[in-house]
C-alpha cells in the first residue's frame, strides 16, 4: 500500500535551514521513497513501510543532533495505484 506523508520541521533554533536540509537530504537518499519538496512542506511518497520506516530513523536523528524540534504531519492513505 501506497502512502503519502506531508511534513514541516520546525528546528527551534536560530540557525533553521542546516537541519531542514539535512532532514529533507537524508529522505531524498533512500531510492524508496518520492520526495518533493516546496516553499512550505515537504511530502514523502512511497510503500507504507519504507516511509514509515525512513521517517523513524529520520526524525531520531533530527532530534538527537537538534535541542529542540517540531515536526507537523499529515499522512493520506492508501493511494490509488499509478
Amino acid at each position: 500500500m501506497d502512502i503519502a506523508v506531508e511534513l514541516s520541521l520546525y528546528p527551534l533554533n536560530a540557525q533553521y535551514i542546516p537541519p531542514i536540509k539535512d532532514f529533507i537530504d537524508r529522505l531524498n537518499a533512500d531510492p524508496q521513497l518520492k520526495v518533493v519538496t516546496n516553499s512550505l512542506s515537504t511530502q514523502v511518497f512511497g510503500p507504507y513501510e519504507a516511509v514509515f520506516g525512513a521517517l523513524t530513523r529520520e526524525l531520531r536523528v533530527t532530534f538527537e543532533s537538534n535541542d529542540k524540534a517540531v515536526f507537523v504531519m499529515k499522512v493520506l492513505g492508501p493511494l490509488a495505484p499509478t
